[in-house]
């Protein structure tokens, strides 16, 4: 997780108050005044003493007090030490586990299915919005290829790749070939080709097609210069799967049209949700957005949780949630991470 260096840390009397005082924002969602505080610290504190205290964590931004409240919250900058320093995280039970992991171990000769279970089990654990990018092959070796002739002109492509994954492309092609010149074309591709990375194969077919030209019919020439610019990997540019969007809607700072509005067009942008998730791809373990860290606007009072997960020694994809800077950390973050696992243990198998 990305801190902020804070140049003069609070006393270890601030932190404790803070911790105390954040854990109660996030479960009513109202400012915490001096009383409750000393109510609920455990210290032999005046609540003049508090205030005192509440008064040099708001000069360090930690916290801030709403004009229509004596009471504090939690700024970004607060959240930040909460969640490096004094959150006692909450590792889920063995109960908890063996749901997450039934969950992804039945889905998981589904790679499409298997990316939309996760998103919705991050969204109903956790009560947030949870996000999954489409896992992005490192290693797409090509096992087989196969052409199938359609309708008007149109190849239908049949890429076998790194042993399970079958992916289809189609190809619009200047005038109809027969079955034989198609399996003539992917049996020349299957002999010479195979075994070999989508972009190398990709490579090595534009270079080859003027020296192999002799050596071959004009139609099956045709077929293999048009089935070229299939050797890319399905998916370039990423996309991903959002669930329980609607679950924001419950949370009061968020739940105004104008904000949700606002949400919910930055989650048909992709582009800038994409952008975020790239940020993580080769973080080490989970990553932590709160407020502004995001660095867009329209997320300012949001916070982002994610933790990229791997195939291997491969960093595939990120998954995580998106929800209020109000969120329980100490619970949202070890699901983050443990489902992070379980992801990669289920795609190895």
């Amino acid at each position: 997780m990305s801190a902020e260096a804070i140049s003069t840390p609070p006393s270890d009397r601030a932190q404790h108050l803070l911790r105390v005082l954040i854990q109660r924002y996030i479960r009513e969602g109202q400012p915490v005044g001096s009383r409750t505080l000393s109510k609920d610290s455990g210290l032999d504190l005046s609540p003049a003493t508090i205030r005192n205290v509440m008064s040099d964590l708001e000069e360090l931004g930690m916290v801030s007090a709403p004009h229509t409240s004596a009471g504090r919250v939690p700024t970004p900058k607060g959240y930040r030490l909460f969640v490096d320093t004094l959150v006692r995280y909450r590792t889920p039970g063995d109960i908890e586990l063996d749901q997450l992991r039934s969950k992804i171990q039945g889905q998981v000769d589904e790679p499409g299915q298997l990316v939309s279970s996760v998103s919705n089990m991050l969204s109903e654990f956790t009560k947030l919005a949870g996000i999954v990018t489409i896992p992005q092959a490192q290693h797409a070796a090509l096992r087989q290829i196969e052409f199938l002739p359609l309708s008007e002109q149109r190849i239908l492509v049949i890429l076998v790749i790194n042993d399970r994954e079958v992916q289809n492309r189609i190809l619009h092609v200047d005038r109809d070939f027969t079955a034989e010149e198609l399996q003539q074309a992917a049996n020349f591709i299957n002999d010479h080709y195979a075994g070999r990375e989508l972009p190398q194969v990709r490579e090595q077919l534009l270079a080859d097609l003027d020296d192999t030209r002799s050596s071959m019919n004009q139609a099956m020439h045709d077929i293999i210069e048009a089935a070229q610019p299939a050797m890319t990997e399905q998916g370039e540019g990423g996309e991903f799967v959002l669930a329980g969007e609607t679950n924001l809607m419950d949370f009061a700072e968020l739940s105004d049209v104008d904000t949700l509005r606002r949400l919910f067009e930055a989650f048909s942008r992709k582009h800038l949700i994409l952008d975020l998730l790239d940020r993580s791809i080769h973080a080490k373990g989970v990553q932590v957005f709160i407020g502004e860290e995001s660095g867009y606007r329209i997320l300012d009072d949001c916070s982002v949780v994610t933790a990229p997960y791997h195939l291997d020694d491969d960093t595939v994809g990120v998954l995580g949630v998106i929800g209020p800077t109000r969120m329980a950390y100490d619970r949202v973050v070890p699901i983050v991470d443990v489902t992070a696992r379980l992801l990669r243990s289920a795609l190895k198998t």
